[in-house]
Formats: structure tokens, sequence, C-alpha cells
């Protein structure tokens, strides 16, 4: 059995206009690739994303930082309470294939930071920063399409390093 891959959206928990479209079409773009959404469940970009996803007829999880269950956003179909505040980032990093970064605050950098330490793949989009690491995208297309080449590389990277005629 194949696991679908998990793509994480990180970025603000309030957003703009532009950027909110900008992470509903990267969520739909997900959705579209037969991917999970991974997020931290809150709104701005995370409810953005988690609203493309769903309007695609994808599946989105959220990972929030507190212990009530009606704390996610409405687009969330999987909630894991974590009670950790922000140290939940771990976890995001952690659970994701690859992650995509929509603009973002300082949660955002920490939960790159993470990634990278992890040797995930953080693709960037309308990011302040420029981090070295990360892959800058130009579109919610190419972010996505991105994520999802890195997160495949990964993935049979890793299942060809543990097989026993991978070693």
């Amino acid at each position: 059995m194949t696991m679908k891959l998990q793509i994480g959206v990180i970025g603000a928990g309030t957003c703009d206009a532009q950027l909110q479209a900008k992470a509903e079409q990267v969520g739909q773009e997900i959705a579209k690739n037969d991917a999970f959404l991974l997020c931290g469940g809150l709104g701005g970009v995370m409810e953005a994303a988690s609203k493309g996803a769903k309007e695609a007829g994808g599946t989105t999880v959220g990972i929030v930082p507190g212990n009530d269950r009606d704390s996610p956003n409405p687009y969330i179909d999987i909630a894991i309470l974590t009670n950790m505040g922000h140290a939940r980032n771990a976890i995001i990093a952690q659970s994701c294939d690859a992650l995509i970064a929509v603009g973002g605050e300082y949660g955002t950098l920490s939960e790159i930071a993470l990634s990278l330490k992890m040797e995930k793949s953080v693709i960037t989009l309308e990011s302040k920063w420029d981090i070295e690491g990360t892959t800058r995208a130009e579109s919610p297309h190419e972010a996505v399409e991105l994520a999802i080449e890195a997160a495949s590389k990964s993935k049979s990277d890793h299942i060809s390093s543990s097989s026993p005629m991978g070693q």
C-alpha cells in the first residue's frame, strides 16, 4: 500500500486578500495532486489553503496549538489537538513530506528552520525572507509542483535506502 504524500502549508494566522487567494490556490493544487494538506489548522493562510483543498475535494489535517476541539478552521477534516502552543511547529515539520510557506511571520520562520533541520524540502511563495536551503516559487501552481516533486523524490529515496536491495 502506498501512502499519499503529505504536503504542509505554513503561513501567518492572518493575511491580506492577495495572499489568501494564493493560499487557496495552493490548497486546490495539493488536492488536485491527490495529496493530503497538513497545516496549523487555524486562520489566515492555514484557513485559506484548507478551504482551497476542500473545494477541490481534498483532505485536510490541522495540527492545532491548543486542546479545544472547536479551535480549528471550518475546513479541517482531522484535527490533531497538541496543547503544545508553538512547539507544535515541530510536529508539522516532521509530519510533512515537503512544505510550502506562503508569506509568513515568525511562527512560519520557525517552521521553515525546523523543516530544513529535518532535511525537508521547503518551497516559499511570497516570502519576505531569502533563506538558504529553500526554493522560491513564482506561483501557487509552481509551488505545489516543486513540493510534489521533492516529496516524491524524498519518499522514493527513503524507500530505496530502507530496503535490503538499497543497502
